[in-house]
């Protein structure tokens, strides 16, 4: 329960989030800060953009026009704006149908804007840096990237490629980045840093780092089952194949969770071992009860990541978690302290991290230990709602420069 605080500290904010057709975890971060907001005795609204409603070729084709200025989430904004009066607007996604125009109803109005950043689709319209199944950064270094534009980096589509970049290309050049929104958050001091050193131009001081947060589901077993977990969506960038050729190079158990394009090469790869059991998707509670029992979760992806609430979920149950050492992984997963790394693609490395837990019960009681104290220490409802608080309240600063603003000081809460 929250702890009771003075008036004065209560906000009114506003949170934005353009939603993909297919539910992920940008929709279900952007719900859980909602939720801790509120909990806090903050006044919270959202607006609330849903790509579902792309269904007609008309549809599309407006949405691809508008991708750079929607005067139609414009509208909608400025309405809201009066009606709500937010001292705080907070955008998770804008791309395609908020569009770049809510920032500008937003600087009109001299509202601040904090914008998270939980992909890279500013400085690539792949969004994630990956593509062919090869990690892609060429666009990065170039305020236009024609070369991913030929190479449809964005659902390979030169057309849906091309609408995505001249968006982000226009803004550049106009100083939309630089001008219109007071700060942007990275998930993590890796994402930081690509942002830094691309051709975008977001100033330094405007870059901060909050990670995403996860309610205490409690620590799990102390005596683990004899099985390893993967759960993620069944798609080549997860590595998921990596994780099946492990498979047959060592005799571990394996539980697979989780749909996807490549949900039959998993379903043969179970039938022809009986150390591979499927089970397609679980609900979050089934999940969290694998997370408890199994000996420590395989994330094997092959692009960088954000902060994947799995990763969360596995510190918060004390489960250690081997890794691809790369991006956003190798930062959330220290090696040899909460968990361990392998090399990204290598299956032999993999299995080799395997066996190293397995030949050694202390070593693995002590990555539990540190796995569930990096949950404490980091990704708690209390933290976060304290590092948005201070977030918010500099955007504040930032906006109102020169005049007298209010300090809003974050107390402990709780969720």
């Amino acid at each position: 329960m929250p702890i009771a605080q003075p008036s004065s500290v209560v906000m009114k904010i506003l949170l934005i989030h353009n939603k993909y057709k297919e539910a992920g975890g940008e929709d279900a971060v952007f719900q859980a800060e909602a939720d801790l907001l509120a909990r806090n005795r903050n006044i919270v609204e959202t607006m609330v953009f849903d790509n579902g409603d792309i269904k007609t070729y008309w549809d599309k084709l407006l949405s691809g026009l508008r991708v750079i200025y929607n005067p139609v989430s414009a509208r909608q904004l400025e309405s809201k704006v009066h009606e709500f009066d937010p001292e705080i607007i907070h955008v998770h996604n804008f791309v395609p149908l908020a569009s770049p125009s809510i920032f500008f109803v937003a600087k009109r109005y001299r509202i601040p804007v904090v914008l998270t950043l939980h992909n890279f689709r500013l400085i690539c319209p792949s969004a994630t840096l990956f593509h062919k199944n090869e990690i892609y950064e060429k666009s990065t270094r170039s305020v236009f990237p024609l070369g991913a534009v030929i190479k449809g980096v964005y659902r390979d589509s030169i057309l849906q490629t091309a609408a995505v970049a001249l968006m982000t290309a226009v803004h550049s050049v106009i100083g939309t980045w630089k001008n219109r929104i007071a700060l942007y958050v990275a998930l993590t001091s890796f994402a930081r840093k690509k942002f830094m050193d691309s051709a975008i131009g977001i100033p330094e001081n405007k870059l901060v780092v909050k990670q995403n947060f996860i309610r205490d589901c409690g620590r799990g077993e102390i005596g683990r089952q004899d099985y390893y977990l993967f759960v993620g969506r069944l798609t080549e960038e997860k590595g998921i194949r990596t994780l099946l050729e492990a498979t047959l190079l060592s005799d571990f158990k394996l539980v697979i969770i989780g749909e996807g394009p490549l949900s039959n090469v998993v379903t043969e790869a179970a039938k022809e071992s009986s150390r591979i059991t499927y089970l397609g998707f679980q609900d979050k509670s089934a999940v969290i009860a694998h997370m408890k029992r199994c000996k420590g979760l395989i994330f094997p992806s092959l692009w960088y990541e954000g902060l994947p609430i799995t990763l969360l979920e596995a510190l918060c149950c004390g489960t250690i978690v081997i890794a691809s050492k790369l991006g956003s992984m190798a930062e959330i997963i220290e090696h040899g302290f909460n968990g361990l790394h392998f090399q990204a693609g290598n299956a032999k490395d993999l299995v080799s991290r395997i066996d190293e837990v397995n030949a050694n019960p202390g070593y693995f009681k002590s990555l539990s230990a540190k796995a569930r104290l990096t949950y404490l220490e980091n990704y708690t409802p209390e933290k976060n709602y304290s590092m948005l608080m201070n977030i918010y309240n500099r955007a504040l600063t930032t906006v109102r420069k020169g005049q007298e603003s209010v300090v809003y000081k974050p107390v402990q809460q709780g969720w």
